[in-house]
């Protein structure tokens, strides 16, 4: 009897042992730990504040990411010199720039475009009155244009006065502030102006009408007064300094929110002025047209001809992606199988679970669309290394990704656009303008307390659908932009344009850890876990007490 149940224990603690070590390993789902390398980034500014944030959150788990904010320009520089293993772009190569005339190509380096994070330029601004900040200035596109190529050139023009509804600001010289780099906010400024004002960019441009990421320096006719400064955060420091009043910058709306402060508000197509909060960013984008063909090299670019002139209400103009650069080549000189294990767990990090905390910065989450579309592209780096671990399952399960854009079970809704609250009445021409903050809202989906973050510089209000600063109440939901929420509201723009689908008025969403995050995926549920632990114990113990048992009766006969 003894020897029979220590035959049958054996194999049984042995099998259950192993299974104990599958549940404790790191993962539980993945064969083995991966392996990473440093790998090293460079570019947009504009996109800084985010990628740092997701470089920070990845250190953690012991994957190491450097990135340097050197300007859109220099990060495809980069990208195509080797000098780098990813780049972030806001613009797609074109061969040379084309008011420069500088070489623009990957120089025959192998890439793949996926974006990575949406956003706002903003135009933060230092005017004072009596020694008081203004922080409720309101511009239409044409004086922006006029502002930024010298043909308006004091705050007290006819044309910002009529903008604030007749009340004038004092008679200060306007000193634009440009970047002196190639740069993002430069290409979407002028992209935005070539589309819309055509005839000042050229006359700023040299007869030039094409986007480029090098403002041209002292174009118009006041050459005095416009500032060129390198960086995202030479633009701000200049801004903030003594001396500055009456300066205008073009920025990424993080970083003057970060500072706290003010950015103009821009009249949209619908005629209301607005603020580049994730929200209007979100809603802004859903008419971007984005290159669906997976063949041409510029796959997932953007157009955004129809965001500029985006009728609903809530529009903020200048929103647009910014994108990643990888490379896809098996025979990519400066790539291992280790820096590409750790460029797809960043990049699935930062296009998944990063995108949730990218808002209150002052950016916009990816619709679902383009988070799916970004995996298909991060798994070129599987397809050019097999030795790379890459659950090809995420792909489908993209619709679990902890994102504000999408909710579990409904991931062709852009459910940050449904809930983007309605602008106050005085964002209107002819209104106000509103005191300071109000119609900035950019809490996250689902905050119900506190003060929420700050938009123009104060806590927000919801745009007049709950309490100042509270977030309690859910914004209404109105998706044909005419003021009236919707009772239902109809199906939404096609998978493309980032669209959106059936409304739903819950401001309490259960969001499902991502299945990217290895600490959300960290094994079978605890009861599981006891249940194979008492049967372990049980094998453990009853043997020996059964023979024992056995060996007494025996000895009594």
């Amino acid at each position: 009897m003894i020897p029979l149940l220590r035959r049958t224990a054996r194999p049984i603690v042995l099998l259950l042992a192993g299974y104990l070590a599958l549940l404790s390993g790191p993962g539980a789902a993945s064969a083995t730990a991966p392996t990473y390398a440093l790998i090293q980034g460079s570019g947009s500014s504009w996109a800084a504040n985010a990628v740092n944030q997701w470089v920070a959150e990845v250190d953690a788990k012991d994957l190491k990411v450097v990135y340097t904010a050197n300007g859109a320009a220099q990060g495809r520089k980069d990208y195509a010199n080797k000098s780098t293993d990813f780049g972030v772009t806001d613009s797609p190569y074109r061969g040379k720039d084309p008011s420069t005339g500088a070489v623009d190509s990957s120089l025959g380096r192998s890439f793949a475009y996926l974006p990575v994070v949406a956003g706002g330029t903003a135009f933060p601004y230092n005017i004072q009155v009596g020694g008081k900040p203004v922080r409720n200035l309101r511009l239409s596109g044409e004086t922006l244009a006029k502002i930024f190529t010298n043909k308006i050139t004091n705050w007290n023009d006819a044309a910002v006065t009529a903008d604030n509804n007749g009340k004038a600001l004092p008679s200060i010289p306007i000193i634009p502030v440009v970047r002196a780099d190639g740069a993002g906010v430069t290409n979407q400024f002028s992209t935005w102006m070539t589309s819309q004002y055509a005839s000042l960019w050229r006359d700023c441009n040299g007869g030039k009408s094409a986007p480029t990421d090098y403002f041209p320096l002292n174009c118009g006719e006041a050459r005095g007064q416009q500032r060129a400064q390198t960086g995202s955060d030479g633009v701000m420091n200049f801004l903030k300094s003594k001396g500055s009043v009456g300066a205008i910058a073009m920025e990424e709306y993080s970083y003057p929110l970060a500072a706290d402060y003010p950015v103009a508000k821009l009249l949209n197509k619908a005629g209301y002025y607005t603020l580049p909060t994730q929200y209007n960013v979100a809603v802004a984008l859903t008419k971007a047209e984005i290159n669906d063909n997976p063949s041409d090299p510029n796959y997932l670019t953007q157009k955004l001809d129809r965001v500029y002139v985006n009728p609903d209400k809530r529009t903020y103009v200048l929103s647009s992606y910014v994108y990643a650069i990888i490379p896809t080549a098996a025979s990519d000189s400066r790539m291992t199988t280790a820096k590409r294990q750790a460029l797809v767990d960043f990049l699935k990090h930062s296009i998944c679970v990063g995108q949730s905390a990218i808002g209150p910065i002052g950016y916009s989450p990816l619709p679902v669309n383009l988070v799916q579309a970004s995996f298909t592209q991060v798994n070129k780096l599987k397809l050019a290394d097999p030795k790379v671990q890459f659950d090809s399952s995420i792909i489908k399960n993209v619709k679990d990704c902890h994102n504000p854009t999408f909710v579990p079970g409904k991931p062709s809704e852009n459910y940050l656009a449904k809930i983007a609250p309605m602008p106050a009445d005085c964002d209107r021409p002819g209104q106000g303008p509103c005191a300071e903050g109000v119609g900035s809202y950019n809490l996250n989906p689902g905050d119900k307390g506190g003060t929420g973050t700050k938009g123009s510089g104060t806590p927000t209000t919801g745009a007049g659908t709950g309490t100042p600063g509270s977030g309690t109440a859910a914004p209404s939901i109105d998706t044909d932009g005419d003021g009236v929420p919707d009772a239902a509201a109809p199906a939404g723009a096609p998978a493309a344009d980032g669209g959106t689908g059936t409304a739903t008025t819950s401001d309490d969403i259960s969001v499902v850890a991502t299945t990217l995050d290895p600490d959300a995926r960290s094994g079978p549920p605890k009861v599981l876990a006891a249940l194979v632990l008492g049967l372990f114990g049980g094998v453990l113990i009853v043997p020996p007490v059964v023979a024992q048992a056995v060996a007494r009766r025996k000895r009594t006969r």
